[in-house]
């Protein structure tokens, strides 16, 4: 549940930012006439997001045994992937992020075509809802569905809810730290799902096993029970793990980690300056 919540509030949280920035410029323009072009490339991103979701959590149903091993760890390792590439983005993005979106719509505005906003909106939250249905997929994987859909709802709610408030002017969230600290966990997340996704390629054998059981710690924390079934569904935590699982996630960790915190210092601020009454 946790990572799920997670992940919805950060995809959730992005997306609202970016429609958030493209309504208060067009509310400060004089162009609230604009918004429905806005809502309904919104609206059909949300759609088609929807539909991802239901044929990919069909297309699973249609596999078994090796072939669901395969399908499954190709969607993991996917998933790190997209969500890697998802972080690194919006660290370089971020300060540059709000000035290019006020620009895109200038530009929709001065050549009289309001219907690119629909299509800005669209890509903008199209893409963080494809991630999120990938992402929660994953999830599943390592937690039940109920758990994976109750963590979700209240990702995407409190996002919304930050959103609409960032909007207003009314909250003043501190994006840059709220972007590290989601950042961090979700490459913590992502080497779990990287190790998994090693786990069911050997499983299917694609990848060779090479030393079964590393260490066997699971007399002292048991991924199964209590603690260490938490962090084995939110970090990926194995008790047992096989040699080329924790070449994955050690590897992973600690150079996108590396790689993440060195520019952690980057701000966020110029997102948060699309709210109305912020100064320019």
């Amino acid at each position: 549940m946790v990572q799920s919540f997670l992940i919805t509030l950060r995809e959730g949280l992005e997306a609202a930012l970016i429609v958030g920035i493209v309504l208060a410029y067009l509310a400060r323009t004089s162009n609230r006439e604009q918004f429905k072009n806005v809502w309904w490339g919104v609206s059909g991103a949300i759609a088609l997001s929807l539909l991802a979701g239901a044929i990919i959590f069909a297309l699973v149903g249609e596999f078994s045994g090796r072939n669901e091993e395969i399908f499954e760890g190709a969607a993991m390792l996917t998933a790190v992937l997209v969500l890697t590439y998802m972080v690194i983005w919006m660290k370089r993005m971020a300060n540059t992020i709000g000035a290019h979106l006020r620009a895109e719509v200038e530009a929709a505005l001065r050549r009289g075509t309001p219907w690119a906003l629909g299509i800005l909106a669209f890509v903008a939250v199209g893409r963080e809802g494809l991630e999120t249905v990938l992402f929660m997929f994953a999830a599943v994987q390592t937690s039940t569905p109920l758990q994976s859909t109750i963590g979700g709802v209240l990702g995407l709610a409190l996002a919304f809810v930050l959103g609409y408030l960032i909007y207003k002017g009314s909250a003043r969230l501190n994006l840059r730290l709220f972007f590290n600290i989601t950042g961090v966990l979700l490459i913590l997340f992502a080497a779990g799902l990287l190790a998994h996704g090693v786990h069911e390629w050997q499983e299917a054998g694609i990848i060779p096993i090479v030393k079964e059981h590393v260490w066997d710690i699971n007399n002292i924390l048991n991924e199964n029970k209590g603690l260490g079934s938490f962090l084995k569904a939110v970090f990926g935590y194995n008790g047992n793990p096989e040699l080329m699982e924790v070449i994955a996630y050690a590897g992973y960790l600690f150079g996108t980690l590396w790689y993440f915190l060195k520019g952690a210092n980057i701000s966020m601020a110029e997102m948060a300056m699309a709210a109305p009454g912020s100064k320019k």
